[in-house]
């Protein structure tokens, strides 16, 4: 196998970080939180609160990352820590649907954001499927071009990641500031007002913290493509902490502008919330033109998920020979059958699914791995104490048990659904997200007995 050409340093592994984050959240899912919860220190406490468990799972995932750096993220550190059973679950949510759903969801508000500023209406007849105009035009191709450039040499992609990313970080602070400087100020306050415990206390509260927490996912990235960063054990870790709080401090802000400067009801229900706001602060045509800039912006979230999900398909096929074919890496040293897998999987949602049918289908799957990971880190912490922990878990034992117990509470919201009773009152997409895993459990085991002899998975 042919190995990475170059390998990139701290500022893009912390462009990867918050390129993975700063997406179809920030920028599509306010008008879901309003909708249920109209009033402005409730929405912050969302987005403050959301930033606290992220950080929380991000110290513990550092401390994971730094005892065990190697690319394949939650499939790798579930195989060193519980059993290669749950390491390959985690390995095929991630390969079939844990990258390639959020692609296809960043990817659809690219061509949502377009297709407004354009007006195109139309839809195109898929199959059984109505397909709406701009998925072709826009969705697609981005998703293609994004593609191509991920299976030529990584130091090109590290320079193409960083441009973008950091370009979209500074678009998000122009849109606060001129949410600020040019709006006009909405009857909202961002202090506690009457009736806004009350909306805390409330299901839609919980309803909404899932929402914020699919805008904060991607805060573990860097672990996925670990062997391509520099000195791993110490970089990762910075990455995933300094990338976590710099976007919880970008969040509060563009979000408080949004408020600021925009009235409840136009950004209620409408995935296209960046567009909506920058309109009205900046005009029909300033608006137009800040839209399109937000479409570029996503386009560094479609390349860390681009870029991090095939390292999780080649891990797979580096320890199981069935899926060898995975683990083959061009000669830019890239997993290039691995992308190319991923990027169809992306055109096959793209066409059958809707934006808020894409988070649904997979946040409660990836909130399970993500505990299962904490839950190994403490553990190992009683299991294997003299394990050599080059960054250990800030705040432990308390950040483990916020994110967990926080996950736990928003898990309930992510898979019940009391208006419902398909299937026990859980969620049509929760039971189809179950299905994938039901799958991969028979992949596993008709896999298992071809896995890599000279792998040691779960014995550190």
């Amino acid at each position: 196998m042919t190995a990475p050409a170059a390998k990139v340093g701290l500022p893009t592994a912390i462009a990867i970080v918050v390129a993975n984050m700063v997406g179809t959240g920030v920028f599509g899912s306010l008008g879901f939180q309003v909708a249920g919860i109209p009033s402005g220190f409730p929405i912050m406490l969302l987005w403050i609160l959301g930033g606290v468990i992220s950080f929380c799972g991000a110290v513990c995932y550092a401390e994971m990352a730094s005892m065990f750096p190697r690319s394949g993220g939650e499939y790798h550190l579930l195989n060193e820590t519980w059993h290669p059973f749950f390491g390959f679950l985690a390995g095929w949510i991630s390969v079939t649907v844990g990258f390639a759903a959020p692609i296809a969801a960043n990817a659809n508000l690219v061509g949502k954001y377009l297709g407004t500023i354009l007006e195109l209406t139309r839809k195109v007849q898929f199959g059984s499927f109505e397909v709406p105009l701009f998925v072709f035009l826009f969705s697609i191709p981005t998703v293609l071009v994004v593609t191509v450039i991920h299976l030529g040499r990584i130091n090109l992609i590290g320079r193409f990641h960083e441009w973008f990313t950091y370009g979209k970080v500074a678009l998000i602070l122009l849109l606060g500031i001129l949410g600020f400087a040019l709006g006009s100020s909405q009857s909202v306050s961002f202090l506690p007002q009457e009736g806004d415990f009350t909306l805390i206390r409330s299901g839609a509260f919980a309803y909404s913290l899932v929402y914020v927490l699919y805008a904060y996912t991607g805060w573990n990235a860097a672990i996925y493509m670990m062997d391509e960063v520099k000195k791993p054990e110490k970089n990762v870790p910075l990455a995933l902490l300094i990338g976590t709080l710099l976007v919880t401090a970008l969040y509060t802000f563009v979000n408080a502008a949004f408020l600021y400067s925009t009235p409840i009801s136009a950004m209620e229900n409408r995935e296209e919330v960046g567009l909506i706001a920058a309109g009205h602060f900046l005009g029909n045509n300033g608006g137009k033109a800040m839209g399109i800039l937000i479409s570029f912006g996503l386009i560094s979230s479609i390349s860390s998920m681009v870029w991090a999900g095939p390292r999780v398909s080649a891990a797979i096929g580096r320890d199981h020979t069935r899926f060898s074919l995975l683990g083959r890496t061009n000669k830019n040293g890239v997993p290039a059958i691995a992308i190319l897998v991923q990027s169809a999987i992306v055109m096959l949602l793209l066409l059958t699914t809707t934006f808020e049918q894409m988070v649904q289908y997979i946040l409660a799957l990836l909130t399970i791995s993500s505990l299962l990971v904490v839950a190994g880190m403490v553990y190992l912490r009683f299991k294997k104490p003299n394990l050599n922990r080059p960054y250990s878990a800030w705040g432990y034992p308390v950040t483990p048990l916020v994110f967990a117990g926080m996950s736990l509470y928003v898990l309930k919201f992510q898979i019940y659904d009391p208006e419902n009773h398909f299937v026990l009152h859980m969620k049509r997409e929760f039971c189809y997200g179950l299905l994938t895993l039901a799958i991969g459990v028979l992949v596993y085991f008709i896999a298992s007995g071809n896995r890599r002899k000279d792998r040691s998975m779960g014995k550190s």
